[in-house]
């Protein structure tokens, strides 16, 4: 006698959710692992319009100049240096008592751009995170 005959060939529907959320689980830390996050402003620097009104002289501001030909000045002064350090030197020099002083670079229109590079480095490496820009106005309105 044969009591399972209609039974043999249906088995019950299985769902196993354990290989799936251990596929799931291995999928996100493979995302996880794989993505780079960028810190995008280790800087931060304040561009100033060119039609911005004159602001008001900071004392705790380190005027920061670069001539076209690859001259430096911090605040009024000629600096030499040969690396980033020896001018992150400077500025922490020139800065004094201050803690956390602004940096305005002032530029020429015909500087290379490596040197405001090189300017914008010495200052993070001096710890200094605030720098801005100086332009000069086109004309008076």
């Amino acid at each position: 006698m044969k009591f399972n005959k209609g039974r043999r060939g249906r088995l019950d529907p299985e769902i196993n959710f354990i290989p799936l959320i251990d596929v799931l689980l291995v999928i996100l830390i493979f995302l996880m692992a794989t993505t780079t996050y960028s810190k995008f402003a280790e800087l931060k620097i304040n561009l100033p319009t060119a039609d911005a009104e004159k602001q008001v002289e900071q004392p705790q501001a380190i005027q920061v100049g670069v001539s076209g030909s690859g001259q430096f000045m911090i605040n009024g002064e000629p600096a030499q240096f040969s690396s980033p350090d020896d001018f992150a030197v400077q500025l922490r020099r020139a800065a004094g008592s201050n803690a956390d002083p602004m940096i305005v670079i002032n530029a020429d229109a015909q500087t290379s751009h490596q040197n405001v590079v090189n300017v914008m480095e010495a200052a993070r490496v001096a710890g200094y995170g605030k720098l801005t820009f100086a332009t000069q106005t086109t004309g008076q309105k």
